[in-house]
């Protein structure tokens, strides 16, 4: 019996959005959310490390694609450079403004889908996942990359990113919810260019999505992120008519 197309799978029911961490991955996680949803798939619920619960926790939050795409394209580094002592280059000031003006949804209990980020808590030295309180707080939480960002005390806690312990931005999954994980492949020699996440099925209810082949982006480097949005936003597209393969899909950015 021949396996589903990515398209014919999501047509089958809801599903939650996953995205993975990423350095400045969010270009790409928000270009293949645009595919997926001027495709006329959207999710039910999110859930994501660091770049990739920015984009879901904007989009949870209101944020239009259009208006993704705009401050995605106009971003600068002044935008979120803003260097001071502590416990990183960062303070995250300029950041957590720029979500603040952003955010047209303040709280994740009244977020268009259901978002529950990771977000790694420094003294239980363990994943959280965050269900209610501040959505800006709470991306800015989770992409609070150790070294670059200061640690984030939201309430009596102290985070840092996301990705740290729950690289996949998986953890705020539910048992039975039919996962749809969009994976940025690692170029780092340490890990493995396969998913993160245990071999997945259309049973076990996870699908995972991966493009190869993307641009690097970072701080210095942001000229290239709306290159590789566009590019992802294509792969993603052509993805949707692949075969779900042992419960994945791969596609070469292009």
């Amino acid at each position: 019996m021949s396996t589903p197309t990515l398209r014919a799978w999501l047509h089958e029911g809801p599903f939650t959005l996953a995205m993975s961490s990423g350095f400045f991955g969010f270009y790409v996680h928000a270009g293949a959310l645009t595919a997926l949803v001027d495709a006329g798939f959207s999710p039910d619920a999110a859930t994501g490390s660091s770049a990739g619960a920015l984009v879901t926790g904007l989009y949870a939050g209101g944020v239009s694609l259009d208006a993704m795409r705009e401050r995605l394209a106009t971003l600068r580094r002044e935008d979120f450079w803003d260097p001071a002592p502590g416990g990183g280059l960062l303070q995250g000031r300029r950041f957590r403004a720029m979500l603040d003006a952003l955010l047209p949804v303040t709280e994740i209990e009244n977020a268009r889908v259901a978002y529950a980020p990771s977000v790694f808590d420094l003294r239980a030295r363990q994943t959280t996942v965050l269900r209610e309180g501040s959505i800006a707080g709470a991306i800015h939480a989770s992409c609070a990359l150790p070294v670059l960002f200061h640690p984030v005390r939201l309430g009596a806690r102290l985070y840092s990113d996301g990705g740290i312990a729950d690289r996949p931005g998986i953890a705020g999954t539910r048992e039975g919810e039919r996962v749809l994980y969009h994976h940025l492949a690692s170029r780092a020699p340490w890990r493995g260019s396969g998913l993160d996440v245990d071999e997945g099925s259309e049973e076990e209810g996870l699908v995972g999505v991966s493009i190869e082949a993307l641009p690097r982006v970072n701080p210095f480097a942001l000229h290239r992120g709306m290159v590789a949005f566009a590019m992802a936003e294509r792969a993603m597209r052509r993805a949707l008519d692949e075969r779900v393969r042992e419960g994945e899909v791969r596609v070469e950015a292009g």
